[in-house]
C-alpha cells in the first residue's frame, strides 16, 4: 500500500517524521513540530516582532512573538559551555506548546493567539518571564511561564490556561514543552531513559519512569536532560530524532492513550499545567557534567525543605512487626532507636483502629500514644506516623456520611482495594473527600505532636494491578479520563493544605500512593517531601536486601534527588549492619527491622557512625552531586558496586560494597573532582588511609577493603593551601 493516500490526506511518513498523535478518529495532532521555513525565512523573522530573553550567567533563552508566526523559541544558549541548542540561524520552529480545546488544535506556533502582554518577575533565587496570550476565537487565555534560577543552567516551563468565556471549555492532548534543539548531527545523538540512566534510540516515547531524559552529542558531550513534573502516570516525552539530520524535537507532555489527559475549565476558571525543565551540561567537562548539575538542581530547586537540612534518620516498626505492632514493643524500640541516633520513630500500619481515622487502636495500644510521645522525646526523637490517604474502612464516620465520595469502577460500583487489614473502600480525591482527609491528617499532626507523616494507599492506580481512576459522575471530573490527573491534583490540594497549617512537617508520598512500584518524579516532589519508594525484602539473610535497594538508588540518582527517596525495607538488625548504614547514607536513610536484637556493642556502633554522617551533613552539601561507582549499572554479588557524594568545595564520603566477589580492593574513579588534595579517612576502621591528587583520582585510587569487613565507607576532605 502506498503512503500517500490522497492529496487531502497526509502520508504515514510525514506523521512519524512529525511525531503526531491520535486526537480523534478523525484529527491529528502534531505535539511539537511544524514544517520550518528555510534559515533565511527564520532569520529574517526572527528580526521582527517582540522578543524576551530570560536568563542568567550560566543559560539564556529568547523567545520571539509575531501575529503570523506566534510563539517560538528563538534561541537556546549554554553560557558556561559556550555553546548554542537553537541560534537564528539554523532554527527550526516548533510549537513551543500544544493542546486541543473543543476539538479544535491550538499551539503557540502560528496565527491562533494574540499577544496580551509579556513582562518579568523576581523570584526568591532568581526570575520568571510571563507571556499573555489570548485565541483569537476562543474565549481563552494562555500565561506562558519561563523561569530561571541562580545558579543553575536551566529554564523552567509551565501553562496557565483560563477560560474567559461563559461556556465549559475541555482541554486534551496537552504538551508544556514543544522544542526542536540541535546537538549536532543525528549520527552522534544518545540518549538516556528511565531516570536518565538506560541508553536508548533517539526515536523514544517516554513513560512514568521516564522522569529525566538526557541527550547528548556522543563525541562533544555537550547535552540537553529533560525533566517532567507531569505527576506519575501522567507523564508523556517525546523525543523524535530519526527524521532530521541536525535536529532533535522534543515534547514533553501529558499522556494521551495509556492515562488519557482530559481537563474541563469552568467560566473564569484556571488550570496551571505541571512544569517541565531543560537543564544542559557537558559530559566529562568538571561542573558542568550531569553528575554535578542535575543533583544541585533537583535538590535546591524541585524539593520542598529537604535540601537544606538534610533528611533525618527515620526509623519504622513495619517489618517485621506489621500490624501486630504494640505498645510494650514499641517502648523497647524506643530505647534501642535512641540509642543508635534516630530523628523520627515511626508507628506504621496498626497503630490506629480504623484505615480514615485517627482513634488509636486501644486493644494494641491500651493508654493511647501519649506515653510513646513522651518516650520518644526523652530519648531526642520525634514520632511518625503511617496513614492511610484515600483508602478507608466502610465503617468509618466519612464512608457513612459520604458514599458517594467513593471512587467507583466501570460498572458503577465502589471501587475496593486490598490491604494489609482486608478489603478497603477507595476514595476518589476527585471529589469534596479531599477536604476531609487534608482536615484528618492536620488533626494527627496536631494530636499526635508528628514531624513526618507517611501517606499511604492506593489512590489513582494500584500498584499491584487494580485498575485506575474513577467513574463517578458527580465528582469533580466530567468523565473517567479527567478523573486521572484530577485524583493527583487532589493529593497536591491536600498536602497544600497540610502545609498551610504544618509548614515543617515532613510528608512522605509512597509509591503506592502515585500508583506504581518504585516510582518517583519530580511531580510527587512538588506535593510532598519524600517518597516510600519501594518494599525491598531483607527479613532472611538471603533476601534482595541491601543490594537491590543500591539497584533502586543507582538507576534513579542520575536524574532525582537521592535525598528524596526513602528505599525500605533494610533492617537495622540484619548482618552485616555495616552494609545497612552504608547503604542508608546514599538516601533518605530509613530503618526498619527489630532493634531488640541489636547487641549494645551493635547499637553503639549505629550511634558512633550516624552521629558522624550527621555531622558531615551538616557542614557538608553532599546533595551536590552523586557519583556511582564500580558495577553500579547492574548491582551483582559478582562485583563491587558503590558510591560517592560531594560538595563542590570538594568534602565529601565515598562508600564501596565488596558484595560476595571476594575482591581484596576496589580501584575507584573520580574524574571530575576540583583540583586539590584529598585526605581519606575510613569510617569503619577509624584509620587515615593518606592523601591524593585530582589526578590520582582519575586514573584510579586503590582502595582496600578492610580485613575481614563487607564494605568501605570514607570521609574525604579537600586540603587547601
Amino acid at each position: 500500500m502506498s503512503d500517500d493516500t490522497g492529496a487531502g490526506t497526509v502520508s504515514r511518513r510525514r506523521l512519524v517524521q512529525n511525531g503526531l498523535l491520535l486526537a480523534s478518529s478523525r484529527l491529528w495532532l502534531p505535539w511539537n513540530f511544524s514544517e520550518a521555513a528555510s534559515a533565511q525565512q527564520n532569520a529574517a523573522a526572527a528580526g521582527s516582532g517582540k522578543t524576551w530573553t530570560i536568563g542568567n550567567d550560566l543559560i539564556t533563552r529568547t523567545v520571539a512573538f509575531q501575529p503570523q508566526t506566534g510563539l517560538f523559541t528563538q534561541r537556546f544558549s549554554d553560557l558556561a559551555t559556550h555553546s548554542d541548542f537553537i541560534a537564528p540561524e539554523k532554527m527550526r520552529r516548533s510549537q513551543e506548546f500544544s493542546f486541543v480545546c473543543n476539538g479544535r488544535r491550538c499551539a503557540g506556533e502560528g496565527a491562533s493567539f494574540s499577544l496580551v502582554d509579556a513582562g518579568e518577575s523576581a523570584l526568591a533565587n532568581g526570575r520568571a518571564l510571563t507571556v499573555h496570550l489570548r485565541h483569537n476565537e476562543l474565549p481563552l487565555e494562555v500565561s506562558v511561564v519561563y523561569s530561571v534560577y541562580d545558579g543553575h543552567p536551566a529554564t523552567r516551563k509551565h501553562l496557565v490556561l483560563r477560560n474567559s468565556g461563559t461556556s465549559v471549555l475541555h482541554i486534551t492532548h496537552l504538551s508544556i514543552e514543544a522544542i526542536v534543539i540541535s546537538l549536532g548531527p543525528e549520527d552522534e545523538t544518545t540518549l538516556l531513559t528511565q531516570y536518565g540512566a538506560i541508553p536508548r534510540e533517539i526515536f523514544y516515547t517516554g513513560r512514568s519512569e521516564d522522569a529525566g531524559l538526557l541527550l547528548a552529542n556522543g563525541l562533544t558531550g555537550q547535552g540537553m536532560a529533560i525533566l517532567s513534573e507531569v505527576p506519575g502516570c501522567m507523564k508523556r516525552t517525546e523525543i523524535s530524532g530519526f527524521y532530521d539530520a541536525e535536529h532533535v524535537q522534543i515534547g514533553v507532555m501529558y499522556d494521551t492513550d495509556l492515562m488519557p489527559f482530559e481537563r474541563a475549565l469552568a467560566s473564569g476558571e484556571q488550570f496551571t499545567t505541571a512544569s517541565a525543565s531543560l537543564v544542559v551540561f557537558r559530559n566529562g567537562e568538571g561542573f558542568n557534567d550531569p553528575h554535578w548539575l542535575l543533583p544541585s538542581y533537583t535538590a535546591q530547586v524541585l524539593e520542598r525543605r529537604v535540601d537544606a537540612q538534610g533528611p533525618p534518620w527515620i526509623y519504622n516498626t513495619w517489618e517485621p512487626f506489621t500490624r501486630r505492632i504494640n505498645h510494650n514493643i514499641v517502648m523497647e524500640l524506643i530505647a534501642a532507636a535512641g540509642a543508635m541516633g534516630m530523628d523520627v520513630f515511626t508507628i506504621d500500619d496498626g497503630w490506629q483502629k480504623e484505615y480514615g481515622e485517627n482513634a488509636v487502636n486501644l486493644e494494641a495500644f491500651p493508654g493511647g500514644l501519649q506515653s510513646i510521645i513522651e518516650a520518644v522525646a526523652s530519648h531526642g526523637m520525634r514520632l511518625g506516623l503511617w496513614l492511610p490517604m484515600a483508602a478507608i474502612g466502610t465503617s468509618t464516620a466519612v464512608y457513612r456520611d459520604h458514599p458517594e465520595w467513593a471512587a467507583l469502577d466501570q460498572s458503577g460500583a465502589p471501587k475496593i482495594t486490598g490491604t494489609a487489614a482486608g478489603p478497603k473502600a477507595v476514595m476518589c480525591m476527585a471529589s469534596a473527600y479531599r477536604e476531609t482527609v487534608a482536615d484528618r491528617i492536620n488533626d494527627a499532626i496536631e494530636r499526635y505532636h508528628l514531624a513526618y507523616v507517611k501517606l499511604d494507599l492506593t489512590t489513582i492506580f494500584n500498584a499491584y494491578g487494580e485498575a485506575p481512576g474513577c467513574w463517578a459522575r458527580d465528582h469533580y471530573h466530567e468523565n473517567w479520563s479527567e478523573s486521572l490527573n484530577r485524583i493527583y491534583e487532589g493529593i497536591s490540594y491536600v498536602t497544600r493544605k497540610v502545609y498551610e497549617e504544618h509548614p515543617d512537617v515532613l510528608l512522605d508520598l509512597t509509591f503506592e500512593l502515585w500508583g506504581q512500584k518504585h516510582i518517583i518524579d519530580a511531580g510527587l516532589l512538588a506535593a510532598g517531601d519524600l517518597d516510600w519508594m519501594s518494599n525491598v525484602g531483607d527479613a532472611e539473610p538471603d533476601s534482595a536486601g541491601p543490594l537491590q535497594v543500591r539497584q533502586l538508588l543507582y538507576q534513579r540518582a542520575a536524574s532525582m534527588p537521592v535525598e528524596a527517596m526513602l528505599i525500605g525495607n533494610m533492617h537495622a538488625d540484619m548482618q552485616p549492619i555495616q552494609e545497612r548504614f552504608a547503604t542508608a547514607i546514599g538516601s533518605a536513610p530509613v530503618l526498619l527491622g527489630d532493634l531488640r536484637q541489636l547487641s549494645a556493642a551493635d547499637q553503639q556502633w549505629y550511634h558512633e557512625r550516624i552521629s558522624w554522617f550527621k555531622k558531615l551533613r551538616r557542614s557538608t552539601k553532599i546533595s551536590e552531586s552523586f557519583f556511582p561507582l564500580g558495577n553500579w549499572l547492574q548491582t551483582t554479588p559478582a562485583a563491587w558496586d558503590g558510591f560517592a557524594r560531594f560538595a563542590r568545595n570538594g568534602n565529601g564520603m565515598i562508600a564501596l560494597f565488596r558484595n560476595k566477589s571476594g575482591a581484596a580492593e576496589a580501584t575507584v574513579k573520580l574524574p571530575l573532582l576540583p583540583p586539590g588534595n584529598y585526605k581519606l579517612h575510613s569510617v569503619i576502621t577509624g584509620k587515615d588511609l593518606g592523601t591524593f591528587t585530582e589526578s590520582a583520582w582519575k586514573h584510579g585510587v586503590p582502595i582496600q577493603f578492610p580485613e575481614g569487613e563487607p564494605v568501605e565507607v570514607l570521609e574525604v576532605t579537600a586540603m587547601r593551601g
